[in-house]
C-alpha cells in the first residue's frame, strides 16, 4: 500500500472471535500458569541481567507478571474482548487512533495506508507504554513500538527473519539508543524483543517491545509523545 495524494477511503475493524468464556483470553505459559497459584509476595521481578539473559536465548516464555497483575489482565483482556471483539480493535480505536482500510479482514488482520510500505519509515509506527508490563525492577521502563506495516517473518512460529531483525536493530539504535546518548547516557541501558506469534496476546499488528533503564520520564515522553498507559 503505497503512493497516492492522499488515503484512500478507510473502515471500521470488526474481528469478531468465537471464545470459549472459560478460556483465558491469551495462550498462558506454564509459568504463567504457575504463577496464578502464588501470592504477590512471593513474585520476584525480573532484573536487568535476567532480562538479557531472556532475551538473549529468546525463551520468552518464562516472562511474567506478578500475579495480582496477571489476574487483573486476564479480567481486563476478556472484557476488552466482549466490547470491541478483539484487542486488536481496541487498540486500533483507542490507544493508537488508527483506521483500517476498508480491505481489511479478519484472518488477515488490519491494514493501513501508509506512504511507504517499509516498516519504520515515514512514521507508519507509534511508540506507547506497555499499558500492561511484565513484571521487572522499578528503574526499568517498558515500551511497545507499533506497526502499521508487517515484518517478515518465518512461517513455523512466527519469528523474525534475519532482514526483519536487520530493521528492527536499526530502528531501535537510531529511535533510542542515539537519543541516549546525545544525552550522555551511554552503556546497556536498551534491550529489544518481539514475542513470537504464540504468545503474542494482541495478534494481527506487528509491535515490538524495548525495554529501557534509568531513562529521564522527559526522553521517555518525548519517545510516547506526552501518552500516559492505562491507570
Amino acid at each position: 500500500m503505497s503512493g497516492g495524494s492522499k488515503p484512500p477511503e478507510v473502515g471500521v475493524m470488526n474481528c469478531q472471535e468465537t471464545l470459549d468464556e472459560n478460556a483465558p483470553a491469551f495462550n498462558l505459559s506454564d509459568k504463567n500458569h504457575e504463577n496464578l497459584a502464588r501470592k504477590d509476595e512471593d513474585f520476584e521481578p525480573h532484573t536487568w541481567e535476567n532480562l538479557r539473559g531472556i532475551i538473549a536465548n529468546n525463551s520468552l516464555e518464562t516472562l511474567r507478571r506478578p500475579p495480582s497483575d496477571l489476574k487483573r489482565y486476564l479480567k481486563w483482556t476478556k472484557e476488552t474482548k466482549a466490547a470491541y471483539g478483539t484487542i486488536t480493535n481496541y487498540i486500533c480505536q483507542e490507544r493508537l487512533h488508527w483506521q483500517p482500510l476498508p480491505t481489511t479482514t479478519p484472518d488477515e488482520g488490519p491494514t493501513f495506508y501508509v506512504e511507504d510500505p517499509i516498516p519504520f519509515a515515514d512514521r507508519n509506527y507509534k511508540i506507547l507504554y506497555n499499558d500492561w508490563p511484565y513484571g521487572m525492577a522499578p528503574n526499568i521502563t517498558h515500551i511497545v513500538v507499533w506497526l502499521k506495516t508487517r515484518l517478515d517473518v518465518e512461517p513455523t512460529v512466527g519469528d523474525l527473519m534475519p532482514q526483519s531483525r536487520q530493521l528492527v536493530k536499526d530502528f531501535v539504535q537510531h529511535t533510542f539508543i542515539d537519543r541516549l546518548q546525545r544525552q550522555g547516557i551511554t552503556g546497556d541501558q536498551v534491550m529489544w524483543f518481539r514475542n513470537w506469534t504464540g504468545l503474542q496476546s494482541v495478534r494481527g499488528m506487528d509491535h515490538i517491545h524495548v525495554l529501557v533503564r534509568d531513562v529521564p520520564i522527559e526522553i521517555i515522553d518525548e519517545w510516547t509523545g506526552g501518552r500516559t498507559p492505562l491507570p
